[in-house]
């Protein structure tokens, strides 16, 4: 079996783009076992320099972040089928423009914007509805209001009046008393001269 070699500088443009971190790995854990077998930390110490050759590797602590060059090129060719070239290599990936489709999309586009025209037209017909019934509402709670207030006002104008009326009357009975005590007597001497005629 041969032994590996020493990793060879990375070719520009797709290859390097498309050199993933497993390979770095590998070649990072190839250099520390052909150097001895180091420690962890020398082992990622290698991988962090090998990671630092693709982009930038920022260290917290134990924490290592790796942000790549090139992201969104990897990402687009990661997404793009294999063998398919990428988007910025030579031809265009988009297609050609159908003239009916724009036509279509156009069309769909009138339909939109009238069934919302129409749509708006019915919501603020319904709104118009639904305020002037609220209007009506208010207006009939206005009137029941005042109604309520004149009938409060017009009873206890003749609560008052009624009151009066009674004190009236009460002053008008006060001789009542006397006028029966007399009456009784009256009556008491009628009975005598009854008795005496007998």
């Amino acid at each position: 079996m041969e032994e590996p070699g020493p990793a060879a500088a990375p070719p520009e443009g797709r290859g390097r783009d498309e050199r993933s971190l497993e390979a770095l790995s590998l070649a990072g854990g190839a250099g520390a076992a052909v150097a001895g077998r180091q420690l962890s930390e020398g082992r990622r110490a290698t991988l962090a320099s090998a990671l630092e050759l693709e982009g930038t590797v920022l260290r917290e602590g134990r924490l290592t972040q790796f942000v790549a060059n090139n992201l969104e090129r990897r990402i687009r060719l990661s997404g793009a089928p294999r063998g398919e070239p990428p988007a910025g290599s030579g031809g265009s990936s988009i297609p050609a423009i159908d003239p009916g489709a724009l036509q279509d999309v156009v069309a769909l586009a009138g339909q939109v914007a009238a069934q919302v025209d129409e749509l708006l037209r019915n919501v603020h017909c319904g709104l118009q509805a639904l305020t002037a019934l609220s209007v009506g509402c208010i207006q009939t709670y206005r009137d029941g209001v005042e109604s309520l207030g004149e009938a409060a006002d017009l009873s206890i104008r003749a609560m008052y009046a009624l009151v009066a009326r009674c004190e009236e009357l009460d002053r008008a009975m006060q001789p009542v008393p006397a006028l029966a005590k007399r009456i009784r007597d009256m009556k008491g001497t009628l009975e005598r001269l009854e008795g005496l005629c007998k």
